[in-house]
């Protein structure tokens, strides 16, 4: 198994892959949930393009040096939104399905806290992996040898703001 690095740039590019796949699949929704924190930059930029409301459920399984210890999820007890109603037609998104189990249970916990406001929720993703137990309707890229990824955003993770003062002190 080796690791994928991922830039900003492809990063972006792979965002908005995923939009392009939900748009030609002709699927439309009303509302979309990201799981935070990893879906927080896919949930903002799908919902500037496709300008529906965006939701944010905060989520935690990832523990331990360097956040690569699963544990289990917990959820945050509200959705944070702006709209005191949550759309029908729900697209959940967050950066990747790795285990599959994040996914699965924000599925039931919209289900438990929505029902029977909710007509259909469908998933989207940036990467599936092979080794997760569920299936994302829609994703930009299939990863069967189950890498660990390192996107662009994981360096502020390890960084200090006094190494970041000292950065931003020699490029100004």
């Amino acid at each position: 198994m080796t690791d994928l690095y991922v830039s900003w740039s492809e990063y972006h590019q792979k965002i908005e892959a995923l939009a392009v796949k939900i748009y030609q699949s002709g699927w439309e929704f009303n509302q979309i949930v990201c799981l935070a924190k990893g879906g927080l930059r896919v949930g903002d930029l799908l919902c500037r393009l496709y300008r529906q409301p965006l939701a944010i459920l905060f989520t935690s399984s990832y523990t331990g040096k360097d956040n690569r210890t699963r544990g289990k999820i917990t959820f945050s007890q509200h959705l944070a939104s702006i709209n005191s109603q949550l759309g029908d037609r729900i697209l959940l998104v967050d950066d990747l399905v790795d285990s599959g189990v994040s996914l699965q249970e924000s599925i039931k916990w919209l289900q438990k806290n929505y029902e029977p406001n909710i007509v259909e929720i469908r998933s989207a993703v940036i990467w599936y992996k092979s080794c997760s137990i569920a299936t994302p309707d829609y994703y930009v890229d299939y990863l069967q040898d189950n890498p660990w990824i390192h996107q662009p955003f994981e360096r502020y993770e390890q960084l200090s703001l006094a190494e970041l003062t000292t950065i931003h002190n020699k490029i100004v």
